[in-house]
């Protein structure tokens, strides 16, 4: 019970630093994606169904405040949640480039699904502008918001999973 508090109070958090807090930080016009360094990174320390509750919930308040369609963001992140899930079996808290690299390319994924989804089919063929001035600028901004998050992240799941253990040894 207290990891689902917990998730949904790191998802509510990361959705107003992203909405609310880092919008007054723009840098090339974009804000770092919290609920994609969110998403992945409980994909790939807790596995697919943590991974993709996250995303699913994560997308659901992005498409409330942001979206046109509801359901959209919280499909796509579903999806980046699955994908990074898989990679829990080669997951070590220790290494930094794994979760590095897999929100990169969760990041980079989530916007050309963005654009192909929101542009492409509407007849708006700049991909190079869009991925030059948009995709590529989040993507980078995110790195360097995810060298300090992620490990802020790590030490809450890694607490979350001490206090199950100790609490399911209570009951053996």
């Amino acid at each position: 019970m207290l990891r689902k508090i917990v998730m949904a109070l790191m998802i509510f958090i990361s959705f107003l630093l992203e909405s609310a807090v880092f919008c007054h930080f723009e840098l090339a016009n974009v804000v770092p994606k919290f609920t994609i360094i969110l998403t992945s990174a409980f994909g790939f320390m807790r596995g697919e169904e943590d991974g993709m509750a996250i995303g699913f919930f994560s997308g659901l308040l992005c498409d409330i405040y942001f979206g046109d369609v509801l359901g959209f963001y919280a499909l796509i992140l579903t999806y980046i949640g699955f994908i990074n899930g898989k990679f829990s079996r080669i997951f070590y808290p220790e290494d930094i480039k794994l979760p590095i690299a897999l929100i990169v390319v969760s990041d980079l994924s989530y916007g050309v699904l963005c654009y192909i989804l929101l542009f492409l089919l509407r007849g708006r063929f700049n991909f190079p502008y869009y991925f030059a001035s948009i995709i590529l600028p989040e993507a980078l901004y995110t790195i360097v918001v995810t060298v300090f998050v992620y490990p802020v992240i790590l030490k809450i799941n890694q607490l979350l999973e001490v206090r199950e253990k100790r609490s399911a040894q209570k009951f053996v």
